[in-house]
C-alpha cells in the first residue's frame, strides 16, 4: 500500500498549513484557503472504515489510519472518524508528535509565569459555584462543558438557550493506567521502542470492534489502547535506568469497570514480559478522572462527543459559537470549537471572540 497511502497522505501533508487554520477554528467560518480545504474535507467526512476500504489491499496502512481514527472516540464506520486520523497523520509527518521536556506541567507554569509577568493574578482550590461569587468585570471567560454552565448560570439562561444546552450530548469515557517501570517496555517489534506514542489494537477490524462495543455501551475485551512511553525520548522523567509509561483505553461514559488487567493484556500482547517490568501502578476510572475536572463528564476527556453534528454545532450552532446570551459570559472549554484535543485553540479563539465584543 506504500503508494496508495503517499497519494492519500501526500496531498493532505503538503496543504497542512492551508487547512490548519480551517481546521482549527469555527466551523461556519468560511476557509481562507477554500481549493485545499475542499479538497481535505471531501476524505475527512468519510468514515475510518470506509476510507481504507477504498484506497488500501492490505492490513498496514488500514491499521495505520484506524489507530490514528480511534483518536475521535467514535466508531470508525460514523464520519467523521476519517479527518482525524487524516489530521493526526498529517500532523506526524510534518512537524511529527513532539512531547515536552520534563513534563506537559511544564507548558501550564510557562503559561502562569507569563500572565504573572503581565500583572495577571491565578487563584485556585476554590469552585465557583454561582457567577454571583465572580467579582465584576467586562467578561467572564468559562473553562466548563454546558453542564457546568447549566448549574453556574442557573435561571439566567433563557429558556431556549438553555434547551439547546441540556441536549449536548458527551461521549465515551476513559480507564487510565500509569506505570513505573523497571526498564524499557520489550515490544516484540523493534520499531515500537522508538515511539513516544503508540496505538495497540492489532488490525483495522479489531479496533473498529473495540470502538463499536464502547459506543454501544458494552466493554470491549481486547481494547484499542492509546499508550506513551516518553522515557524513551525524554529520560529525565524517571531515575537512571528506570522508565515510566502511561495507557488508556475508551468504555462507556460513567462505566465503573476497571480495565487495568484488559489494557495490560493487550500491552503484554505486543510486549510479552511487560508485566514483570512492571514497579507499581494507578488506575484511574472514569468517576476519579471526573473529579479531578468536573469538564470530564463520565470520563468524557474529549468534552463532549465530536461526530459530524456537534463539531458543526458546538455547544450549539452559532455564528459566535464562545458567546452565551449573557452580556459578557463566554465558554471557552473543549465544548466549543474545534474541539478536544491538545491545541489551546478553545480558549484562544474565546479571547479573541470576547475582545472583538466587548472592546468594538
Amino acid at each position: 500500500d506504500r503508494e496508495a497511502y503517499e497519494r492519500l497522505m501526500g496531498p493532505v501533508a503538503n496543504d497542512l498549513s492551508l487547512i490548519l487554520p480551517a481546521v482549527l477554528g469555527p466551523a461556519l467560518r468560511p476557509p481562507r484557503h477554500p481549493v485545499a480545504m475542499a479538497r481535505f474535507g471531501r476524505l475527512a467526512v468519510r468514515s475510518a472504515e470506509g476510507l481504507a476500504r477504498s484506497r488500501f489491499t492490505g492490513k498496514r496502512a488500514a491499521a495505520l489510519l484506524a489507530g490514528n481514527a480511534a483518536h475521535s472516540m467514535l466508531p470508525l464506520g460514523s464520519s467523521p472518524s476519517a479527518g482525524v486520523g487524516l489530521l493526526l497523520m498529517a500532523l506526524g509527518h510534518a512537524v511529527g508528535w513532539p512531547v515536552v521536556r520534563g513534563g506537559s506541567q511544564r507548558i501550564a507554569d510557562g503559561m502562569a509565569d507569563e500572565l504573572r509577568r503581565l500583572g495577571g493574578e491565578i487563584e485556585t482550590g476554590r469552585e465557583v459555584r454561582s457567577l454571583d461569587e465572580l467579582p465584576d468585570a467586562r467578561a467572564v471567560l468559562l473553562d466548563v462543558t454546558p453542564r457546568q454552565l447549566l448549574r453556574i448560570a442557573g435561571a439566567r439562561i433563557p429558556g431556549r438557550f438553555w434547551r439547546r444546552l441540556a441536549r449536548y450530548r458527551y461521549g465515551p469515557g476513559v480507564v487510565k493506567v500509569d506505570w513505573a517501570l523497571d526498564g524499557p517496555i520489550p515490544w516484540r517489534a523493534p520499531e515500537c521502542a522508538r515511539a513516544a506514542t503508540l496505538h495497540l489494537g492489532g488490525t483495522m477490524p479489531e479496533i473498529a470492534a473495540s470502538e463499536r462495543e464502547v459506543t454501544s455501551g458494552r466493554i470491549p475485551e481486547r481494547p484499542y489502547v492509546l499508550l506513551s512511553q516518553q522515557t524513551l525520548i525524554d529520560p529525565g522523567r524517571a531515575p537512571d535506568g528506570k522508565h515510566t509509561a502511561w495507557g488508556y483505553c475508551h468504555v462507556p461514559g460513567g462505566s465503573t469497570v476497571d480495565m487495568t488487567a484488559r489494557i495490560e493484556a493487550q500491552i503484554e500482547r505486543f510486549a510479552p514480559g511487560f508485566r514483570e517490568r512492571v514497579i507499581a501502578r494507578s488506575t484511574r476510572l472514569p468517576a476519579d478522572l471526573e473529579r479531578d475536572n468536573p469538564n470530564y463528564v463520565g470520563g468524557d476527556i474529549g468534552g463532549g462527543v465530536q461526530d459530524l453534528r456537534q463539531t458543526v454545532g458546538r455547544p450549539v450552532l452559532a455564528a459566535n459559537p464562545y458567546a452565551t446570551p449573557l452580556h459578557g459570559v463566554y465558554l471557552c472549554s473543549s465544548s466549543t470549537p474545534p474541539g478536544g484535543g491538545v491545541h489551546g485553540m478553545c480558549g484562544y479563539l474565546a479571547a479573541r471572540a470576547a475582545l472583538r465584543r466587548e472592546l468594538g
